[in-house]
């Protein structure tokens, strides 16, 4: 079987086309082919009964009208018959269901996996304009009706088609002048399908769009309950809330009413021209033309209704079929996107000393006017702590982005140890950097587990030693369970100043050469701070720090102080120098004492 990781990559590469779906979902299964075809060859054992019941419930009724034409042992044999044809379905279905399983199963497998890999892969600028709850729902509700297309498309529809070539050849040899009653049904079905397929194809389009939107709305809302509890307004949140979903229910509606309309009409013409037969049927039996039996009778209609039911069954799938059509194309937005962060082919970094030129540096996010930063000039030496100071919108964020790498400049040149940064392959890069921000990042896990995140082979003296320096080992140990001991989602059952340390710790396992200190204690209190303070400090020794920072006073110690406005570097200097200046830097540190 195909590990979903080996099999990711190459459905990466391969040319995944979500304006030929067809296409794509038949790729999609280009390693489990052989389980596909063997689950439709035990469907088909299966299902047999359905093809054969006809003949069969014909032959009985016309030994039952024609005692004298028939044994009795033609009856028994019938019936085991049938009775063998029905108990066959229990072991076929379930050979039939695990074949199919294990061709679908891998599938999900596989397209996650290669979903997971591609949003790695995609630059930060992608998630700027996508929520998480949309692309929650892309890897998981799409991949999902993508799976149920497989057994519309590679089951039901093909079992349909051969259903209907089978009733068609039985009453070609039984009743050739009944296919006229085919032909009739036939064409009502295509035009049916023909007539509705672009309104069912749109409302799904337009349904879709919507659910996405709902859970993007629908997760932010939840982050949100503190925020809205506190300022006392559930009820602006309910009823904005309420007007989402009332979207998305007339959406759905619209689309319940198109697949209602198509079911019924179906069922209409269908069953109508089913009368027809039946009642032609008969009155041929009760003449005694064309050499009808009571037993053709049967057969007839019992075809045509198998014929009915299968047509039945096309069009009722066709949304279902469209919908999943959708699902790839929605999938195709991740794996399409261009927006990748350009790494392929340049050159892996080895090893990172923390030096750092400017020349020149510029950015402008697409479809901006105007540029975040100007014209940055400056350089920093391997172990200096660097720290940005300016008003909000001074492009502090911005210049982190840059020197993290999730930004490249669109003017000048970043040089890190001497190298083009635009040159190099910045994922090698990043394992020499941490990142301790403002909002601490931690999962549904134990303490080790979020220390360790991302680290092998990590000794315990060493894990110790680094949740020590990090003054985490004294909460720990209060712990229930110690280090494995679990902290609820995003670390919900810690306070802010130990998911703060342990963030941290996770810090100093990596052993990084360029730390980034993105407002690490704005929204602690004070003997929080003080505590996270001496931690960072034994996580900046040696190591080249970029700190933003607000709190002035946490920055005194900075080798050199960037000051920020409007995208362009006004003051550059020590603290002290500074405040002798008498600059922008004097007047925000005034104002915070």
């Amino acid at each position: 079987m195909t590990s979903p990781a080996s099999a990711s990559q190459p459905l990466l590469t391969a040319h995944y086309r979500s304006d030929a779906p067809f296409l794509t979902l038949l790729r999609l299964y280009q390693n489990d082919w052989l389980k596909l075809v063997e689950s439709f060859g035990f469907y088909l054992i299966k299902h047999s009964p359905e093809w054969v019941r006809p003949l069969i419930i014909a032959s009985v009724v016309d030994i039952v009208a024609q005692p004298s034409q028939h044994k009795v042992s033609e009856l028994w044999f019938n019936g085991v018959l049938l009775l063998v044809m029905i108990v066959q379905n229990l072991p076929t279905h379930y050979l039939h269901i695990r074949a199919m399983s294990a061709a679908t199963r891998q599938m999900e497998a596989n397209l996650r996996s290669a979903m997971t890999q591609r949003l790695q892969e995609l630059s930060m600028g992608f998630y700027r304009q996508r929520s998480t709850g949309v692309l929650q729902a892309k890897l998981l509700q799409d991949v999902q009706k993508i799976e149920a297309l497989t057994s519309y498309l590679f089951q039901f529809v093909p079992s349909a088609v051969l259903t209907i070539a089978i009733a068609i050849g039985v009453t070609a040899r039984r009743a050739p002048w009944f296919l006229l009653f085919y032909l009739a049904t036939v064409p009502a079905a295509v035009l049916l399908i023909w007539g509705l397929r672009k309104p069912m194809r749109d409302r799904n389009h337009v349904f879709r769009t919507q659910v996405e939107t709902m859970s993007a709305y629908l997760s932010d809302m939840i982050k949100l309950v503190p925020v809205t509890r506190a300022h006392g307004v559930e009820a602006e949140a309910l009823r904005r809330t309420n007007q989402q979903l009332g979207v998305v229910k007339e959406a759905g509606m619209r689309l319940d009413t198109i697949n209602a309309i198509t079911n019924a009409s179906t069922w209409v013409v269908l069953r109508s021209f089913n009368a027809v037969c039946l009642i032609t049927a008969a009155w041929l039996a009760y003449q005694g033309r064309q050499g009808m039996t009571a037993g053709d009778v049967v057969l007839l209609s019992g075809y045509f209704d198998t014929l009915t039911q299968s047509t039945v069954m096309i069009l009722t799938v066709m949304p279902q079929i469209s919908t999943g059509f959708e699902a790839i194309r929605s999938v195709g937005e991740v794996l399409e996107c261009p927006d990748l962060e350009q790494n392929q082919g340049k050159p892996a970094i080895t090893q990172v000393r923390g030096d750092f030129r400017f020349e020149q540096v510029g950015y402008t996010y697409p479809h901006q006017t105007h540029a975040a930063l100007h014209n940055i000039s400056f350089t920093v030496l391997p172990g200096q702590t660097v720290a940005l100071v300016g008003p909000s919108g001074a492009g502090k964020s911005t210049l982190i982005n840059l020197v993290i790498g999730f930004l490249r400049p669109t003017e000048g040149t970043l040089y890190l140890d001497g190298q083009d940064m635009n040159q190099l392959d910045l994922r090698t890069y990043r394992r020499w950097v941490s990142v301790v921000s403002q909002d601490t990042i931690l999962f549904e896990g134990t303490v080790r587990d979020n220390v360790l995140y991302g680290t092998d082979g990590v000794e315990e003296p060493r894990l110790h030693r680094a949740l020590e320096d990090a003054n985490a080992d004294e909460f720990i140990q209060r712990l229930p369970q110690g280090l494995d001991t679990p902290i609820g989602e995003n670390g919900t059952k810690l306070s802010g100043g130990q998911r703060q340390r342990l963030t941290i710790a996770r810090a100093l396992i990596r052993d990084p050469r360029v730390l980034i200190l993105d407002e690490a204690t704005a929204s602690l209190d004070t003997a929080s701070e003080a505590l996270i303070q001496s931690a960072l400090q034994s996580l900046m020794a040696g190591r080249t720090t970029f700190v933003v920072a607000h709190r002035l006073s946490t920055i005194r110690r900075a080798d050199q102080i960037v000051v920020l406005n409007q995208g362009q570097i006004v003051e550059v200097g020590t603290h002290p120098e500074l405040l002798k200046a008498e600059g922008l830097y004097a007047n925000l540190h005034g104002l915070q004492i």
